[in-house]
């Protein structure tokens, strides 16, 4: 059983998340993906602006109507930086050797992977599904793979939308009390026009 995992600050999520599940359920066979809201991601210098239990209730509400999306805790109370490594450790003694893991990621974040903590773990633990979007660019693939050789055969490539949302555009927005209708699910732009997670956002900017 092929499984996906996507992880993310989620805040909020917003309908490019979604399409990117779509793309990577429909071309890696997956029977169901994981959300994983991150408490606080390594690489992000930023505190989130909602908390950990706000995104992840804005996530429940944005797959509660897609059967085969989930939404994961494992990360949102984990004491400390989150580390992928340790979320699959742990995913995969819960799920047990019958589950596949595919972690999906952006090309930004693939850059990266020799910055990860324990990389030729990750690669040991699951398949990396790399989104493909249009207008990000040529990927130097040869040079990519002579720095980090262990990530051969480990590394799938799915063709993703370019969806042009940004999360931080949308925090200023809710911050200003504008409806994300079209943005987000209908369901998490009624949760964050009822529970103003992003109000603080707004007051910071007004008093600077």
């Amino acid at each position: 059983v092929n499984v996906g995992i996507l992880g993310g600050t989620f805040d909020p999520v917003h309908l490019g998340h979604l399409s990117i599940a779509d793309a990577a359920m429909a071309q890696a066979a997956l029977e169901r993906v994981l959300f994983i809201p991150a408490r606080h991601p390594r690489l992000k210098h930023a505190e989130p602006s909602a908390s950990v239990d706000q995104r992840l209730e804005m996530v429940r509400l944005a797959i509660e109507d897609h059967p085969r999306y989930q939404v994961c805790d494992i990360e949102a109370h984990r004491p400390g930086p989150t580390y992928t490594v340790d979320t699959l450790v742990e995913l995969s003694a819960k799920l047990g050797p019958a589950i596949n893991l595919y972690f999906i990621l952006g090309i930004d974040v693939l850059r990266q992977l020799d910055r990860w903590k324990d990389p030729e773990q990750v690669l040991g633990l699951c398949m990396l599904l790399v989104m493909d979007r249009p207008g990000e660019g040529d990927f130097n693939w040869d040079g990519f793979y002579e720095r980090v050789p262990w990530a051969k055969g480990r590394v799938q490539v799915v063709t993703a939308p370019m969806v042009d949302i940004s999360a931080t555009k949308l925090r200023r927005q809710a911050a200003a009390g504008e409806m994300l209708t079209g943005q987000v699910p209908d369901a998490v732009a009624k949760y964050i026009c009822k529970q103003r997670p992003y109000l603080k956002d707004w007051e910071e900017r007004t008093e600077s």
